[in-house]
């Protein structure tokens, strides 16, 4: 019979003697959601601007995506792809039809959309007569999942730690991030493609500049190999556009999808266009669960609500709001702040050092508000899109009193 808890404690004590220990986790467990607020089993209400990690993007059982759920419950959850499914084929049509991309491959994650591009490069260059082009560069301070070749991907040494997996895959570079000098030093003849995020997440919310990103764009049209973009955390609407790299203008041969597509349901995606858009047929890359019709069901809901009731459009409104008042914030606290940056609705403060950060973490808790800290010191906030300025304005309030409490 199943165990109803009643309490964080008692969750919490059955947790510690079952569930595997490889995340560190805030003492509360998640009850329930609606809109930028959750509670826990306490009754404690918290306004989330973690956002499941960007997942949320429409918010907690936004109304479209209870609507979807419940219309999958009573038609189909699952099928193979030995067949079609609409929901699939509804979610491909409308991001093909707002964006540079023709094709659209399913995955079950961020990583494994990851996974998915890399394969992609390293097939694209064999099929062109370049059997050696089998390296991907990407940038330090990135982050691109956790399998093996995307932890490989990931330009961190925390992840490369040889103590962790060891032997880490071939075939991957490292080149610094907003820096095309750096880029090209990596350049030869065995590069098949190069990766990026048009604004890193996990190393610290920076974007990349217009420079850097047409410039890779030069790089790769000369040498004819790929561009990718990680587009798992910023894509989605989260910077006000359906892809962060429509902000610039510039756009690449394949690009990943994940997180806030299916509103909390798993699911990823691979987009793709030109030659790159052929590159994977029958047999080369797969999955049993990938564009099933309970996730495409939920993203299609997700991306008909995002594209057609302004979503995007708030996002860019409300960020620019939030960065303002963060900057605001950050005058009265100039030996704690180093910037403010962001994009639509991804937005973070850097500390000027690694011990303050998460003791802010903490304060803003304290006070029922949920935020993270990445990078070591970079205060992130990736809220739902549909976060009103107010709201935006109690998370500052909150970050304002925890450095001041802080003596910062």
């Amino acid at each position: 019979m199943l165990q109803n808890f009643k309490s964080n404690a008692e969750a919490i004590a059955a947790a510690d003697k079952y569930l595997y220990g490889n995340h560190a986790r805030m003492p509360i467990v998640m009850d329930r959601g609606e809109g930028c607020y959750v509670w826990d089993l306490d009754g404690r209400k918290f306004l989330d601007f973690v956002g499941g990690i960007a997942v949320n993007g429409l918010g907690h059982c936004h109304p479209a995506i209870v609507k979807a759920m419940e219309e999958r419950a009573h038609t189909m959850l699952h099928c193979s792809n030995y067949y079609y499914n609409a929901p699939a084929i509804q979610v491909c049509q409308m991001i093909v039809e707002n964006s540079c991309f023709e094709k659209v491959l399913f995955a079950n994650s961020g990583a494994e959309a990851n996974e998915g591009q890399i394969k992609l490069a390293r097939k694209y260059a064999v099929d062109h007569g370049h059997p050696e082009r089998y390296v991907v560069i990407s940038m330090l301070k990135s982050f691109h999942g956790r399998t093996l070749a995307t932890a490989t991907a990931t330009g961190q040494e925390i992840v490369h730690n040889p103590k962790w997996y060891s032997p880490l895959p071939e075939g991957f570079r490292y080149a610094e991030f907003n820096n095309l000098e750096s880029v090209k030093e990596q350049l030869d003849d065995k590069v098949c493609a190069i990766l990026t995020e048009p604004v890193q997440g996990e190393g610290g919310v920076r974007p990349a500049t217009q420079e850097f990103l047409q410039g890779l764009r030069d790089i790769c049209d000369e040498r004819g190999i790929l561009l990718m973009f990680d587009e798992v955390q910023v894509g989605s609407g989260r910077t006000g556009k359906l892809f962060a790299h429509q902000n610039y203008g510039v756009e690449p041969d394949t690009c990943s999808m994940a997180k806030a597509l299916g509103s909390g349901v798993p699911i990823g995606a691979v987009c793709a266009r030109g030659d790159a858009a052929k590159t994977l047929i029958p047999g080369t890359h797969g999955s049993t669960f990938a564009g099933g019709p309970l996730a495409c069901g939920l993203a299609a809901a997700t991306l008909d609500t995002m594209l057609n009731e302004g979503v995007m459009d708030q996002a860019v409104k409300t960020g620019e709001h939030f960065r303002a008042q963060l900057r605001k914030m950050a005058e009265k606290h100039p030996d704690a702040v180093k910037e403010v940056r962001g994009l639509g609705m991804i937005n973070g403060v850097e500390l000027t050092d690694n011990e303050i950060g998460p003791k802010v973490v903490d304060k803003c808790f304290e006070q029922d508000v949920l935020i993270n800290c990445t990078a070591g010191n970079v205060l992130r906030f990736i809220p739902p899109l549909i976060a009103s300025e107010a709201e935006c304005d109690i998370v500052v309030a909150a970050v304002d009193k925890a450095l001041t409490e802080l003596g910062k």
